[in-house]
Order: C-alpha cells, then sequence, then structure tokens
C-alpha cells in the first residue's frame, strides 16, 4: 500500500510543526491530533494510510490510544508508529504489544523516518 495521507498525534506544537514540515517536504499530506481522543474521534470520519503516535500526552495516553486502534475491527488496518521521548527496550516492547507496527525514539531522524514508513 502506498502511504500518502499520514495522521500525526502529538500534543507538543514544536513536535507537529517539526513532523508537519518533515513529511509535507516528501509529498505526504498531514492531518493532525493533539490527544489520543481526538485521534479516535478523527478516525470516525478519516482513514489516513498511516498514524504517527506520541505516547506521553494528557488524558489517553499513545499506548492506550494506540490499543483502542489497533483491537477495533473497522481501524485496525490503519499502520500506528509510535514516535516517543520514551526510549527505554521495556517502553518500545510494550508499544509493540499495544498494535504498534514500529517504534521511533524522539528526535525523529528524517531518513529513519522515511525509512520506517517505506517498510510498511
Amino acid at each position: 500500500m502506498a502511504i500518502k495521507n499520514i495522521l500525526v498525534v502529538d500534543d507538543s506544537p514544536t513536535e507537529l510543526h517539526l513532523l508537519q514540515e518533515m513529511l509535507a517536504r516528501n509529498g505526504f499530506t498531514i492531518t493532525t491530533a493533539r490527544s489520543g481522543e481526538e485521534s479516535i474521534e478523527k478516525l470516525k470520519t478519516f482513514r489516513p494510510d498511516l498514524i504517527l503516535m506520541d505516547v506521553v500526552m494528557p488524558g489517553m495516553s499513545g499506548f492506550e490510544a494506540t490499543r483502542t486502534i489497533t483491537k477495533n475491527p473497522a481501524t485496525s488496518g490503519i499502520p500506528v508508529i509510535i514516535c516517543t521521548t520514551k526510549g527505554q527496550e521495556t517502553d518500545k516492547a510494550w508499544g509493540l504489544r499495544q498494535g504498534a507496527r514500529d517504534y521511533i525514539v524522539k528526535p525523529v531522524v528524517e531518513s529513519q523516518l522515511l525509512e520506517k514508513i517505506r517498510a510498511l
């Protein structure tokens, strides 16, 4: 599947801006959400090809949102890459157990992110 539309979920305006710039420069169309709850709400009317999910957010964490998205039959086909500052191996293992396809630690290196997107 060719990935064109990406939902970026992050509560940090700076991180959202950086990821938007990086992805737009590489030809992707970006939609944003500032919380796990907002991402789930947007998925009721929008089907991205990929979700980049932060973990540490107020309210529903990215781990919880990822689990909700990947366990719901209506959205389970949308790949999620967790994109977070939480870099411990236990965090990565937990994220993958929630249904994420991959895991990347901030600060995001553009070439690594693009490689992970291409690998899907």
